[in-house]
């Protein structure tokens, strides 16, 4: 089992740049594929970004493509989530995942969740 917490969410204007976290506790960080989600107010959870227990691949939803890079440090049990060209869309309750099993694009794919970070971007 797995225990996440995000960090990094916060107010930026638009064009703007974050980079959220996720810190993962426990010794196995490295067996588990990472995702992010996000979330606006009265819409579904959506996928944002997944990377592989090694980080060697990474996929994408195609809103945040070119924009959001998705890293990670095994070394220190943390996902990073660098977000940049920030738009008034992209504001949303972040939420990072985790799974044993190869990374996926889908809500239920993902068995272990953190408690999200607010993300504002104002115009």
């Amino acid at each position: 089992q797995v225990q996440l917490v995000e960090s990094g969410g916060g107010f930026v204007q638009a064009g703007g740049s974050l980079r959220l976290s996720c810190a993962a506790s426990g010794r196995t960080f490295s067996r588990y594929s990472m995702g992010w989600f996000r979330q606006a107010p009265g819409k579904e959870r959506d996928f944002v970004a997944a990377i592989n227990w090694s980080g060697g691949t990474t996929y994408y939803a195609d809103s945040v493509k070119g924009r959001f890079t998705v890293s990670r440090d095994n070394g220190k049990n943390t996902v990073y989530l660098q977000m940049n060209s920030l738009n008034a869309e992209d504001t949303a309750v972040y939420f990072c995942a985790a799974d044993t099993k190869n990374y996926g694009l889908r809500r239920n794919d993902y068995a272990y969740w953190g408690q999200g970070t607010q993300v504002t971007v104002s115009s």
